[in-house]
């Protein structure tokens, strides 16, 4: 019996670990106004409308690569932020 719970924490931390690694890093303010090509100060209108002009390029679906297109999302959520 502690085999089998020893076996399923174990599992279960793995589990934890993988997703947790899956998850791309942080990435600071400046070097997210940098991948979108803009100033650190830029507003709302230009975040968005370098993050449509750059997604467009890299979309998946476009066959762009889906970890840049998930960097730039993330690089337009920082920005974005008050």
């Amino acid at each position: 019996m502690i085999k089998l719970l020893f076996f399923v924490a174990l599992i279960a931390v793995v589990g934890w670990l993988a997703v947790r690694a899956m998850q791309p890093a942080a990435m600071p303010r400046d070097e997210a106004a940098k991948l979108l090509g803009l100033d650190a100060s830029a507003g709302t209108d230009a975040v968005l409308d370098a993050h449509r002009r750059l997604i467009a390029k890299v979309h998946p679906d476009a066959g762009g690569s889906a970890e840049l297109a998930a960097r730039i999302n993330q690089a337009r959520d920082i920005m974005l932020k008050p």
